[in-house]
């Protein structure tokens, strides 16, 4: 019998409408198979990383619980960046629509071409820990450790949370 596991996916959009696009995304994450939308985070504007000619991004982290393999999960999420016009290439941050990373399944890790469990950046990224720990305040991150004490450490950028997710 195969079990729910809790995965955490953060969201990022800084180009088009990044509010219906997030909105967007997080339905399209409720709708995939063997999977439940547990909870979404606030929303939160960041300053790019990178080029800092680009826009500011809409931030969030999505909790869910799911029987998806992580891999096949990844691939979900590739597919709902296409669906939002997501065209990946060998440059890294640079605008985009959308965004997704798994950032946390369960209590996995695991170091693959295609996939890093835990995320291996998210350690750095106060657009991700911020909301994460707003929606999972006692997390252990499989190698990092609590959610609290990564949030203590990493670097603010001027991470500002602007509304509630719709529910």
């Amino acid at each position: 019998m195969q079990w729910y596991k809790t995965a955490y996916i953060g969201l990022g959009s800084n180009l088009g409408d990044s509010r219906a696009i997030l909105d967007s995304a997080v339905h399209a994450l409720s709708l995939l198979p063997a999977t439940r939308l547990q909870v979404i985070s606030s929303f939160y504007r960041s300053p790019p990383l990178g080029d800092y000619g680009q826009p500011d991004y809409l931030n969030a982290v999505a909790s869910i619980s799911t029987m998806l393999d992580p891999n096949v999960l990844l691939d979900s999420l590739l597919t709902i960046e296409r669906e939002h016009g997501r065209v990946r290439g060998p440059q890294r941050w640079i605008a985009r629509t959308l965004d997704l990373d798994l950032l946390v399944y369960d209590d996995f890790v695991m170091q693959t071409d295609e996939l890093w469990l835990p995320h291996r950046e998210m350690y750095k990224r106060d657009f991700v820990l911020v909301p994460l720990l707003e929606i999972a305040p006692g997390l252990t991150v499989p190698g990092y450790g609590k959610i609290e004490s990564m949030v203590e450490k990493c670097p603010r950028r001027g991470l500002e949370r602007l509304v509630e997710p719709v529910e």
